[in-house]
């Protein structure tokens, strides 16, 4: 009987034991319990917040580094990455290191694009577009980006087969931004006309520099965009224009014509004091065409582009202005025709392309050859100098896709200048014969 009693006490203990912590436990659970799913579920938030907003935000980039060799030491390779230093024929370089943050949600997007070499570090875009949400048809950007001019412009350095845009393109548009507005035309996508694009904006016109006059560029382009339903065949067509104007920072406007002896062509002045602080007119008109074709020896691309227009100046370069100070200097008005042809061939599926390409600029359409000289017969100054000289570049190219993010290119470039009366002192600026200014550019690019 002791036995079981103290069995049965034992038993009624232990009951009462687990029936307190039961009871304990289940009211720390209700006092505890709301708090820890609270903060559960505001870290759950937090982590779904901060997922999505990275994946809105895109950080992509890439590095070109480059070794190049010119024909002479000190040679004007200007259009080729810069001209080279004055006692090397011979340099290592990084041509382009950018990084871009794109931040995009459902109807608009930031960007800004750095570019970080050897010679510092430059913001290349910023901008923010904005779509309207309804039929999703027009989007406004603002900011500093590229100008929607021909083709060449927005093809991206990165996958560009050449290392540099043609001689044209990089003296009428410096750096190929500039600081403005624009709107943008297109159906949404899957639409019936979605391949026709607009592109219409106002712009400083002085690249990404401030402002120092109270004009806008107008720059457009109208193009399409289509494929053959096996894809297999693409094709696009544009045609771009430009209005705006050049601030006359002198009296003296100089102008292409006879001069007094009636043989000579040289430049003709108009020095009307009212000409300070007009503006000069600067109009440019393109039309770009690109083909490409998928076959069993590959994919077969062809590019042109054309442009003509009246460009403003100085005496000793055809440049467009890239500063933000005005002019100061006489103004030259020209009539200029220039493009470029490429053929690209992909060596059937393997990572092998070849390049060729020919490029020209012909500054001033007035004169040419032998009548490019700086004194008539008689000593008087013609006006005329190496701005008005007519270039043509030949490009020779070879690229390899070492893997998604490397590629290897090898590309030689044959400059010829038309020969003229202008005679300089030294190899470099003899424009009567044809300058040695052949570039060689071993490049290597990884992007990601």
């Amino acid at each position: 009987m002791n036995i079981l009693c103290r069995k049965s006490l034992l038993l009624i203990v232990a009951t009462i034991l687990f029936s307190f912590s039961s009871l304990t436990l289940k009211a720390q659970e209700e006092v505890l319990v709301p708090e820890v799913v609270d903060t559960l579920n505001g870290k759950i938030e937090t982590l779904k917040s901060d997922v999505e907003m990275l994946k809105r935000l895109k950080i992509t980039g890439y590095i070109q580094g480059q070794w190049q060799i010119a024909d002479t030491i000190g040679s004007s390779t200007v259009f080729s990455g810069g001209a080279m230093p004055k006692y090397s024929d011979n340099r290592f370089a990084v041509r382009r290191g950018r990084i871009k943050f794109s931040y995009e949600n459902e109807f608009s997007t930031y960007v800004l694009q750095l570019d970080g070499t050897e010679k510092g570090v430059a913001i290349k875009d910023a901008y923010i577009t904005v779509r309207e949400p309804w039929a999703q048809f027009a989007t406004l950007t603002a900011g500093v980006f590229d100008r929607p001019f021909g083709y060449e412009i927005t093809y991206s350095s990165s996958a560009r087969e050449t290392p540099e845009r043609a001689r044209i393109f990089q003296t009428l548009f410096p750096g190929e931004r500039d600081l403005g507005a624009k709107i943008t035309l297109q159906p949404m996508k899957g639409s019936r006309f979605d391949f026709i694009r607009l592109d219409a904006g106002l712009f400083v016109g002085n690249g990404i520099n401030s402002e120092f006059d109270k004009k806008k560029d107008f720059i457009g382009r109208l193009g399409f965009s289509k494929a053959n339903r096996a894809e297999t065949f693409k094709y696009g067509m544009g045609v771009s224009y430009y209005n705006g104007s050049v601030l006359q920072g002198t009296k003296f406007i100089y102008t292409p014509g006879t001069m007094a002896d009636g043989s000579t062509l040289g430049f003709l002045v108009d020095s009307t004091s009212s000409n300070k602080f007009e503006f000069a007119k600067r109009q440019y008109t393109g039309v770009d065409l690109q083909l490409s074709l998928f076959s069993v020896i590959g994919i077969s691309t062809i590019r042109a582009e054309y442009l003509m227009g009246d460009q403003p100046g100085g005496k000793t370069s055809s440049n467009s202005i890239a500063s933000g100070t005005a002019p100061d200097y006489d103004t030259y008005v020209r009539q200029f025709t220039g493009g470029y042809v490429y053929f690209i061939q992909s060596i059937g599926q393997s990572k092998h392309q070849l390049v060729f390409k020919y490029d020209w600029l012909d500054p001033n359409t007035k004169v040419s050859g032998n009548e490019i000289k700086s004194k008539s017969d008689a000593g008087k100054s013609t006006g005329l100098s190496n701005a008005d000289i007519q270039y043509s570049t030949l490009g020779l190219g070879w690229n390899y896709r070492f893997n998604s993010q490397v590629k290897l290119m090898a590309y030689y470039e044959i400059v010829k200048n038309e020969t003229t009366g202008i005679s300089g002192t030294n190899s470099v600026n003899n424009y009567s014969k044809d300058l040695k200014d052949n570039i060689f550019t071993l490049r290597v690019q990884y992007k990601f």
